[in-house]
């Protein structure tokens, strides 16, 4: 089962954080510091998953991670999980958020953070992995849009409405 997703930059500052145990804000806090340090200092031809750090379960959890130029991904899971899985799963989610923002970069998941939520939400719910079919996941992002710019016109039509009503009794 997965633990945590984390994604952070060089700098250790934390663009994305979903806990799937829970843990207190502080603990959360401390978790992801320790999770960055123990990944940063590792090297990029090193393998990319490595012994839990003490805060969120030690020998029992792995940590999972791949690092894209700016950004740390990492995914805390616990022994049931297959690191080639996982590390798939990492791809799958990388690579959707490329073709939803074009090029994703850090500013992406700091200004869309409701975006990211929702496409992370499409592959993990509860820590368990829905679906790792990028296609899939791309079509329901798209349905998605769909029904937010649906909602927009429907929308303003009705502040229109309201308008012109206002205008035609004064």
């Amino acid at each position: 089962m997965i633990k945590a997703i984390l994604v952070f930059n060089n700098h250790g500052k934390p663009r994305l954080s979903k806990f799937y145990q829970y843990f207190n804000e502080d603990m959360q806090q401390q978790i992801i510091k320790e999770t960055f340090q123990l990944v940063s200092k590792r090297d990029d031809n090193v393998c990319n998953f490595l012994e839990g750090g003490s805060l969120i379960g030690g020998s029992d959890y792995k940590l999972i991670y791949r690092h894209y130029a700016t950004l740390y991904f990492v995914f805390c899971v616990d022994s049931s999980e297959s690191e080639l899985g996982i590390l798939d799963l990492i791809q799958v989610f990388v690579e959707t958020l490329d073709k939803c923002f074009e090029n994703v970069c850090e500013l992406d998941l700091i200004f869309h953070v409701d975006k990211v939520h929702y496409i992370l939400n499409e592959l993990v719910m509860g820590g368990m992995v829905l679906e790792t079919n990028m296609s899939e996941i791309l079509t329901r992002i798209e349905e998605q849009n769909k029904l937010e710019k649906l909602e927009v016109s429907f929308l303003l039509s009705a502040v229109f409405d309201t308008s012109l009503g206002e205008l035609n009794s004064g």
